[in-house]
């Protein structure tokens, strides 16, 4: 369907929408181009960007962040958008999806983004003026402000997803297509029917759910073919993650351990290293976890203190490490410490491959120098968070990563945009699932002699979940098709995960305010969907240290 047939059958649609978006967005990017210029100027000291200035400007710096974020994300829906109509699969939903996106995103970005519950970002606060934001109002991105996401625009987006159907991912290539629809199945026929039972009995993953994903490759996705992986792209292990994470943020979250783990060994390790640890990652043979955070270090690991100190073939550890993911059924660590202390900061720190005996519920850590215990946690179950004491935990030398002191947080470093292009896959997966019972729920459940969709208050909640949920979905795949191609993606990785989080916050919140009492049940699902997506927004780098990394990049790389 065209753009203009489209319009001929739905008077709620803007004519020539492709069009309007464009020359909107034209306008939207000279506008964040303005705010960029702005903050610059509050932050930069003699020309060069300062950084106690940005720490004094965070909020006009992280307000930057999230302008650029809806710039992004709009130029990537309208790229969605061109793809589908080129392939002739751009149809009413496609189109109202991204007529309602321009339209509150434009509206958000002359008025005020929230940025958090209780702190709204004006443009004022970056230091515009009345003149800089005038355009929003104007032309195309007037006409998208005033008309694009009014009651009657998601009045019928509620109308055409009632069945259950949020709009085409727009995958354009066959293999990913039937790598989605594989996983769907696979998620809808072994996951979702157990999943909130190991929620609520804080159970981990059952070992026939692990071995069936190291069938189907969850593990090798991205290790290239010659050390026993699929060599497949970040936008496959976008989708992978995206379908499994839908069915439950732990079974999601299984291969985010493995993809750093093999990330930084291909990118850091040595010839041996690679040829010996990558073909059993990848084959799920040894299941990896990633030793990193400190009490009271959180995301400040230049401050990491866990010492490893050389002694004849080994290095012997002392310390201690907290939020341990899935520490105690994995065999190996990739393991961050300082190997210097005389070195300040990043500089002394080093990576290890270090192997471990599996643990039991009963005996977690059964290695010798190495004890720790559990921590109950609200959500994001199924694997369990651990905190671990090392005591003279002996790890040889040959498994120093690179076999080069001083490299580890550089190594790390490197993994960092694989990492978030991948949390933001798992939050839309989370947000996928939050609308998917939202609005399963709300059609089904009767009040006043009728479906509570009927509702503009709940099918416009989910109208929107629709929405925002595909603006997240395309950036992210842009950042995974950035880094397919060997491009730097730190910035675009950043604002597809900090995008990502909060639409599955928003999703999940909504969820449960659609469900009414029943939302607070602890039987109902959408509960443990709520629990899982609160953690998104702290991990993998907490919202406002990404807001900040992201100001900090954007600012840096302009000038």
């Amino acid at each position: 369907m065209t753009d203009s047939t489209i319009q001929a059958e739905n008077s709620v649609i803007l004519p020539n929408l492709l069009g309007v978006c464009g020359l909107a967005l034209e306008i939207v990017e000279t506008y964040v181009e303005s705010a960029r210029e702005s903050v610059s100027a509050l932050v930069s000291v003699d020309a060069r960007i300062s950084g106690s200035r940005l720490n004094e400007e965070q909020f006009a710096a992280h307000g930057l962040s999230w302008m650029m974020t809806y710039a992004a994300g709009l130029r990537e829906l309208l790229r969605w958008a061109e793809r589908l109509n080129q392939a002739e699969k751009f149809d009413e939903l496609e189109a109202l999806i991204l007529q309602a996106a321009f339209g509150e995103y434009i509206n958000q970005l002359r008025s005020g983004i929230a940025i958090s519950q209780g702190e709204i970002v004006r443009p004022g606060d970056l230091g515009m003026s009345n003149g800089d934001i005038a355009p929003l109002s104007a032309g195309a991105a007037g006409r998208l402000a005033t008309k694009g996401n009014t009651n009657s625009v998601r009045m019928r987006i509620a109308a055409l997803i009632e069945e259950g159907t949020f709009g085409k991912p727009g995958y354009g290539d066959e293999t990913l297509e039937l790598i989605a629809d594989q996983f769907h199945r696979f998620v809808d026929e072994k996951i979702i029917p157990s999943a909130h039972e190991w929620h609520q009995k804080d159970q981990l993953i059952p070992i026939e759910i692990i071995n069936q994903m190291s069938e189907m490759g969850v593990f090798g996705l991205t290790v290239p073919e010659e050390y026993g992986g699929h060599g497949l792209g970040k936008v496959s292990m976008c989708i992978v993650t995206e379908e499994l994470s839908r069915g439950y943020i732990g079974v999601g979250s299984l291969g985010t351990r493995p993809e750093i783990a093999c990330e930084l060994i291909r990118l850091g390790g040595t010839d041996t290293q690679k040829k010996h640890w990558l073909p059993k990652l990848a084959s799920g043979e040894i299941l990896p976890t990633a030793v990193f955070t400190e009490p009271g270090t959180g995301s400040d690991l230049g401050s990491l203190r866990t010492r490893a100190v050389r002694d004849g073939d080994v290095y012997r550890i002392q310390g201690n490490k907290t939020w341990i993911t899935h520490a105690a059924r994995t065999d190996v660590m990739t393991l961050l410490v300082r190997t210097n202390p005389d070195e300040p900061s990043y500089k002394g720190l080093s990576m290890f491959i270090a192997p471990k005996p599996r643990g039991s519920d009963d005996n977690p850590f059964p290695a010798e120098g190495m004890s720790g215990g559990e921590i109950k946690v609200l959500g994001y179950r199924g694997m369990k968070e651990y905190e671990i004491a090392f005591d003279g935990f002996e790890v040889k030398a040959e498994n120093l990563l690179g076999e080069q002191e001083g490299e580890g947080f550089k190594q790390l470093m490197a993994t960092f945009e694989s990492a978030r292009i991948q949390t933001a896959a798992r939050s839309i997966g989370v947000a996928q699932r939050a609308m998917e019972l939202a609005r399963e729920y709300a059609v089904e459940r009767q009040q006043f002699g009728k479906s509570i969709y009927g509702f503009p208050r709940v099918a416009g909640k989910i109208a929107w979940m629709a929405v925002e949920t595909m603006i997240a979905r395309q950036l992210s795949y842009f950042a995974a098709r950035e880094k397919d191609s060997d491009r730097r993606c730190d910035i675009e990785a950043g604002m597809a995960k900090l995008l990502a989080a909060r639409v599955a916050w928003s999703n999940a919140d909504n969820g449960v305010q659609v469900h009414g009492g029943n939302g607070y049940a602890e039987e109902f699902e959408i509960s443990r969907v709520l629990c899982d997506a609160r953690i998104l927004n702290i991990f993998e780098g907490a919202a406002e240290i990404q807001a900040h990394v992201i100001a900090r990049g954007l600012l840096e790389r302009r000038n």
